[in-house]
């Protein structure tokens, strides 16, 4: 059989996640057949589980058993998430265990209500952590202060961590700053960091989605050609910069003499993800954010329509070796026209968290209403 693109990304060097999760998905085949083209991982969040419940009937019968042995809302979810989380470890084990630990990783999300507290975040990964138990799961957490506490705490026990909702320079430097942290406390305490993995999950085409929209506002004022050129020929392009920043940052913390020390004793870096990866705007490739953002030792976490895309016309070439100083100019350019990249980060993250956690609330409620529908059925 002829080797796949995403199977030659991997050999490259970058590994292919899914960033969905279903119980027809697992139950199908679907899920096996995607790993015998070279998927290595998948990605879940509150949206993702939402979906899967709303929209089908595949969890109906569980729900009513668990509605009619009378546990809660928040139990049932728990109980339907954490069973779809376990059954995809299981079948993704045979990836965990040919790549070393490297990949093979289902990934939960830690109650997004919590993003601002750091001790209940730290409570609900270890119990989380205790009842999934399965080693090839990561916990979650977000890139809030309290999330980088939770991160370090979790990481230092030995629980695997995916650091989500980074968009910025200056939080994915805490995120690497709290790993290292954990890690260096995990080997104090004679921990085995080896066992222990990491991802940091920089959000992408969110950025573009918003500095575009800035752009286009821009370009219905400006009378000038030659501006209105210039402006028009920064779009599309703030997300990818912005990411090269990001990795340029990676790769100096990561060859630091702070992390070879670690490295000595068995810890294994924190590779960059690549999140928010499917294409917002039509006139842009449907793959753009997988083929600029190719690197080695990183993931690109894809919902199926981009993995899909990326299988049939992807094309593997190394994407993060320009100079680092032509994303920094970039970044400058859009400053001066009064968009500052930073400002946009720190939005976007205030806007994430808070759309976790309505979708986190529709989700239990999306359970309410199946468990009332399935009642009104049962008589």
């Amino acid at each position: 059989m002829r080797e796949t693109t995403i199977e030659k990304l991997g050999e490259f060097g970058q590994s292919v996640w899914l960033d969905n999760i279903n119980r027809s998905l697992i139950e199908g085949g679907k899920l096996n057949e995607m790993i015998g083209w070279g998927l290595r991982g998948v990605t879940s969040n509150p949206t993702i589980f939402d979906k899967a419940i709303r929209l089908s009937s595949d969890y109906d019968n569980k729900i009513r058993e668990l509605s009619r042995a009378g546990k809660s809302t928040f139990e049932i979810y728990d109980n339907l998430t954490i069973r779809d989380i376990q059954v995809a470890a299981d079948i993704f084990k045979p990836v965990y265990e040919k790549t070393n630990g490297l990949d093979g990783y289902i990934s939960l999300e830690v109650n997004p209500q919590l993003a601002f507290k750091a001790e209940e975040t730290i409570e609900e990964g270890r119990r989380l952590h205790k009842k999934v138990n399965r080693p090839n799961v990561m916990f979650k957490v977000p890139s809030t202060e309290a999330g980088f506490q939770a991160t370090e705490e979790l990481l230092a026990c030995g629980i695997n961590i995916n650091v989500t909702l980074i968009f910025s320079v200056e939080q994915y430097i805490k995120t690497a700053g709290s790993f290292l942290k954990g890690m260096r406390r995990l080997l104090q305490d004679g921990g085995d960091a080896c066992r222990v993995r990491s991802v940091a999950s920089v959000f992408v085409s969110r950025v573009d989605a918003t500095v575009d929209k800035m752009l286009e506002e821009q370009l219905a004022d400006k009378q000038d050609e030659a501006v209105k050129n210039k402006v028009q020929f920064l779009k599309g392009k703030a997300a990818v910069a912005n990411a090269k920043l990001i990795f340029h940052k990676c790769l100096e913390i990561f060859s630091s003499e702070d992390f070879k020390l670690l490295k000595e004793k068995g810890a294994n870096p924190q590779r960059v993800l690549w999140g928010s990866t499917s294409t917002k705007n039509p006139n842009y490739s449907d793959i753009k954010y997988v083929s600029e953002l190719i690197a080695k030792d990183t993931v690109n976490t894809m919902p199926e329509q981009t993995f899909d895309a990326f299988l049939d016309h992807g094309v593997i070439k190394e994407a993060m070796t320009a100079n680092v100083k032509e994303a920094q100019d970039f970044i400058k350019n859009l400053k001066d026209l009064g968009i500052d990249i930073n400002d946009i980060c720190a939005k976007l993250l205030q806007d994430g968290v808070v759309a976790f956690e309505k979708s986190f609330e529709s989700l239990l409620n999306s359970i309410e209403e199946k468990v009332a529908c399935l009642h009104r059925g049962i008589k």
